[in-house]
């Protein structure tokens, strides 16, 4: 299948278009043509080296909606024309425990991502989102729930499922107190999706700034974590904190928020973090832990959960062209929150 896209042709350079083909459908794939892609600060570290080298050309994005358009003889639960959802992985061995018991995020013999990995067959190089067409096996592609406005659901797919996650792992239900620590394209999904588990939900910040737009998510409290005597105040306040920064930081500041048995998740920041003390750690048995992503069934569980609450990010759409403009801006926290390629901006190529 042939199709088009933008690629990172290396650290230094912006993207720019691509041309290139997608498999041939194997017995278990679905062919889906994308309607829409989130742009993830994922898409960013990686694209400019951030992360380490990476095979050029590369075609960023894991936040992908679109409809099916062709399915192999051997697929069982999605037929042309249906809504689906594509997220941070498209493969796993399927064989160890972790894969067994639905959190093939952890798969012992590694994941399959979207972009950036190799395909477990042939050990091509995938490619992500910002394209036409994308080729995956059925067991990593996810039904779109009827009603969801699917121009804006493609950020669920990665900074939704990174929320939620973390929020079911620790139980958070009606009485749970939660902290939000940033209010990005993450934080923002992690206040909604709290406040929508039944949670009383705070938002840490370092300025006052932000607690207009955190009330009118629908935050409980903003507590100020520059403010030495509210943050004194609010000690052995929280249950769970979602720490979505992505940049390196010191978490020694939230940790006395906890109450004893607390936990600090960390689904932010990939790379190397400030030294933190351990007092606050020990004298309250609080824990500091991180979690990645979500299993494809806890993400279909998000989805539906999201379809049923009218749950949905808030997005600025943009055309396939601007994405190095909308990299910048990212840069400078410039995006209210999380920006999405209308991939009808893209010329199909011929067949």
């Amino acid at each position: 299948m042939k199709t088009t896209g933008y690629a990172a042709y290396s650290a230094d350079k912006p993207l720019a278009p691509y041309d290139f083909e997608r498999r041939e459908l194997r017995g278990n794939d679905v062919a889906i043509e994308i309607l829409y892609s989130g742009v993830c600060h994922s898409d960013l570290h990686t694209a400019r080296g951030d992360w380490g080298p990476y095979t050029a050309p590369l075609v960023p994005g894991h936040e992908i909606v679109g409809k099916v358009i062709a399915v192999g003889p051997d697929v069982e639960h999605y037929a042309v024309g249906d809504p689906v959802g594509v997220g941070c992985m498209v493969d796993s061995c399927q064989d160890c425990d972790q894969c067994d018991h639905g959190e093939e995020q952890y798969c012992r013999n590694g994941m399959t991502a979207t972009y950036d990995s190799k395909d477990r067959i042939t050990g091509e190089p995938t490619q992500g989102g910002y394209s036409k067409h994308i080729v995956v096996r059925e067991e990593f592609v996810l039904a779109m729930p009827d009603g969801l406005d699917l121009s804006r659901a493609a950020p669920l797919l990665c900074a939704g499922i990174t929320t939620y996650s973390p929020l079911r792992t620790w139980n958070v239900g009606p009485g749970s107190r939660v902290g939000v620590i940033g209010m990005g394209g993450l934080g923002h999904m992690a206040i909604k999706l709290a406040i929508a588990l039944g949670a009383h939900v705070t938002v840490l910040s370092r300025s006052p700034s932000k607690e207009k737009d955190a009330l009118e998510l629908g935050a409980d409290a903003v507590l100020i974590s520059t403010d030495k005597d509210a943050m004194k105040a609010a000690r052995n306040s929280l249950d769970l904190i979602i720490d979505t920064v992505p940049v390196k930081h010191d978490v020694t500041p939230y940790m006395p928020l906890l109450d004893v048995d607390g936990t600090l998740a960390i689904v932010g920041q990939v790379g190397p973090m400030e030294e933190f003390m351990t007092p606050p750690a020990i004298m309250g048995r609080r824990r500091i832990a991180g979690s990645l992503i979500g299993g494809i069934a806890e993400t279909q569980e998000m989805l539906d959960f999201c379809g049923r609450m009218n749950i949905l990010p808030e997005c600025e759409m943009i055309k396939m062209d601007e994405i190095n403009t909308a990299f910048d801006r990212m840069e400078k926290a410039d995006v209210r929150y999380r920006f999405v390629i209308d991939m009808s901006s893209v010329d199909a190529p011929a067949a």
